[in-house]
This record gives C-alpha cells, sequence and structure tokens, in this order.
C-alpha cells in the first residue's frame, strides 16, 4: 500500500531498477516501517481480517478465494499474516510468506494474542520455498507483486506451487492510479504521467542514489499477457468502488478520487 511521508534524505525519481536493487531496497524498508505500518492500519485490516485494499472491502463478501475449507492456501506478501489467518476461520490451512522479517515477528506476536497460528516462511515472490503442485490457492492483498521487478518469474512461481486448477488471486494498486499525484484531495485530481509509461518509481538515498523504496507498474493488458504465458484464465476483474460513509484517507487513496476512479483492482484467475 502506501509509504510513510518522505524524508529529507529521500527523493522520488524514476528509473530503471533491477530485482535484486528492488528486492533489498524494500526488504530494508519494509522492516523499518513494520512497526509503524502495523500501529498505523492494524485497527483497520484486524488481526484475523481479510480486506483487498484501502476501500476496505472483505473477502469474506468478494469471495475471491472461492471455498478454502479444507484446502492449502499460501498468502505471498503477508505481512502480518491477517488476512491467511481470518481463513483458518473458514477451514483452510494457510501459511504466509513474506520479506520482511519485521513483519513476520507482528505475525508471532498475533498468533500468541489470539491463539490463532499461521506457519510464515521469510522468503520473495520470485523464489518460492514450496514443492511443486503444494496449494490450492495462492493470493496476494496488497502485498508483494507491485514490489516484484521479475514479475514474470514471480507469476511462473506461482503456477509452479500451485496444484492443477489451482486459484491465484490478487489486489494491486489500481493501473489508472499510476498516472495521478500520491494525493487524495480534489488537488490530486490531475492526470501528471503516461498509464503506459512503466519506469518504476524509486524513493532514493539523496547522497548516495542508493534505492531504498521501489515500486513497479503494469498495465491491465500487461497483467493479461502476464497470467495467460504462465497458464491461467483469467475468471474476474474486481475494481471496486470506494463505499459510501468511509472516510479513511490511506495515502493516495480516500472518498473524493474513490468516488471517481477506481483505486484497486482484484484479479482472480484458475490454473490450466
Amino acid at each position: 500500500m502506501a509509504e510513510p511521508e518522505l524524508d529529507p534524505s529521500v527523493q522520488p525519481v524514476r528509473r530503471p531498477v533491477g530485482e535484486v536493487e528492488t528486492r533489498r531496497a524494500n526488504r530494508r524498508d519494509w522492516d523499518a516501517y513494520a512497526d509503524e505500518y502495523q500501529a498505523t492500519h492494524g485497527s483497520f485490516l484486524r488481526d484475523d481480517g481479510f480486506v483487498w485494499g484501502p476501500e476496505g472491502i472483505d473477502e469474506a463478501d468478494l469471495r475471491m478465494l472461492g471455498d478454502v475449507d479444507g484446502r492449502s492456501v499460501l498468502e505471498i506478501g503477508c505481512g502480518a499474516a491477517q488476512c491467511a489467518r481470518s481463513l483458518v476461520a473458514r477451514g483452510a490451512r494457510a501459511t504466509g510468506l513474506d520479506l520482511s522479517f519485521r513483519q513476520l515477528q507482528h505475525s508471532h506476536r498475533i498468533d500468541e494474542a489470539l491463539d490463532v497460528r499461521v506457519p510464515v516462511v521469510l522468503g520473495t515472490a520470485t523464489h518460492l520455498p514450496f514443492a511443486d503442485a503444494s496449494f490450492d490457492v495462492a493470493f496476494s492483498s496488497f502485498g508483494a507483486l507491485q514490489f516484484v521487478e521479475d514479475i514474470e518469474r514471480c507469476v511462473g512461481e506461482v503456477a509452479r506451487v500451485l496444484r492443477p486448477g489451482g486459484r491465484f488471486a490478487f489486489s494491486i494498486t489500481h493501473p489508472i492510479r499510476w498516472s495521478m499525484p500520491d494525493d487524495p484531495s480534489r488537488e490530486g485530481l490531475v492526470v501528471t504521467a503516461s498509464y503506459w509509461d512503466r519506469t518504476p518509481y524509486v524513493e532514493e538515498d539523496a547522497d548516495t542514489g542508493e534505492a531504498r523504496y521501489v515500486e513497479h507498474h503494469r498495465t491491465l493488458g500487461d497483467w493479461v499477457g502476464l497470467l495467460a504465458a504462465a497458464g491461467f484464465r483469467i475468471v474476474r476483474l474486481e475494481e471496486p468502488q470506494w463505499p459510501e460513509g468511509h472516510d479513511r484517507i490511506w495515502g493516495g487513496w480516500g472518498p473524493e478520487r474513490g468516488l471517481l476512479i477506481p483505486g484497486t483492482a482484484i484479479v482472480a484467475a484458475d490454473l490450466g
């Protein structure tokens, strides 16, 4: 989701960034930001809740994953594994994976508080540490995909660990949002960048130029091609409207913009 406001030692740029630099920057950033993230957004996410994005749309209402009772489920970019934990109550055998060690420590904290335990693994979405055909369902709720440069390998890894007919569902910043500034107010309702400019957004050290945070952009057409190439068939695309009465501001998301354009895209695709 969105990052905290920049400090003076960081400057935002658009430039190419490879997978290794992307991973190094985002691991360090999320380890540093995890405590603030959970303190700021934990009540909205809920310790055993499953929201697909800043609009607060719940998986219990959308059912993008289908029936998970008795099924093995992998959450990619799980953070504190709130989403995976919610699926345990629906009968799933859930596992979480995240790049950030500190986020996974928060997952263990919630395990202890709720006495609902989700196995979690420190790892990257481009090298999933699981055997072939290990899961019935894989998903990512704003958790990983826009922080991955080698997205072809990532989607291929998801296909590898899913069983035939398995479901892959994920939410991302809606690609149209990439064209607009990270400003949820009326002043932010302007197009300032090309929808087709896929140059990554980078927050880099103002002195050294080292990347501290990286996001990658793909169009909806890119996602269709990526999924098809890995053997997936898209079965649903949701672009949720901003709920009436929902006034939470989160980075570039908020009611003024959200009532006019979608801020989140949620995709479900089946393997084979």
